[in-house]
């Protein structure tokens, strides 16, 4: 169950408001499961009423239609935007005053997909239709405007892309 997983790897537990933010945004995402708009209408109306409430007391808004993988953290909450066309992988952290959303009024729909494993520093914003790699570090208010390669760091703005360096074996003397 994400639930559980959720709250296994939230540092605060059930204090955690980027927790409870995932969980409203977990909430709306379920009606998409339901054809019937008898069952669906309901969800997606009390979904609103949570997801305002989300925004208001955590400062975290998350599009409904967002696909965000298992074990998501929002290490700190506040001023955060997912766009509604956003994927996030599995096992990535954002932290406080992080975008990922569209970037031109042209392209609404044009948001970010980030692999698996992606540590977003506090501040970031990654914009339109770019593509995080696996392992990707975003370094704190970097603006990411074009593709960050698995393994990679990206810090500035605009972002520009360090490989991360290999560890290297310690020598014993």
């Amino acid at each position: 169950m994400s639930f559980f997983e959720d709250l296994r790897v939230a540092r605060e537990g059930l204090l955690s408001l980027g927790f409870w933010a995932l969980q409203v945004y977990r909430f709306g995402h379920l009606r998409y499961r339901f054809s019937s708009p008898f069952i669906r209408y309901p969800l997606g109306a009390l979904h609103l009423i949570l997801a305002k409430l989300a925004e208001m007391f955590c400062g975290v808004t998350i599009g409904v239609s967002a696909k965000i993988g298992r074990r998501f953290i929002i290490e700190h909450s506040g001023a955060i935007v997912v766009h509604g066309c956003a994927e996030i992988g599995d096992d990535c952290i954002i932290r406080q005053g992080v975008t990922i959303g569209n970037r031109y009024l042209n392209d609404p729909l044009g948001a970010p997909i980030i692999g698996h494993r992606v540590n977003i520093g506090a501040g970031a914003k990654i914009l339109g239709r770019v593509r995080v790699g696996d392992d990707a570090e975003i370094g704190a208010n970097a603006v990411v405007i074009k593709d960050v390669p698995a393994g990679a760091v990206a810090v500035g703005v605009p972002a520009r892309i360090l490989q991360k360096k290999q560890p290297t074996e310690s020598r014993e003397p």
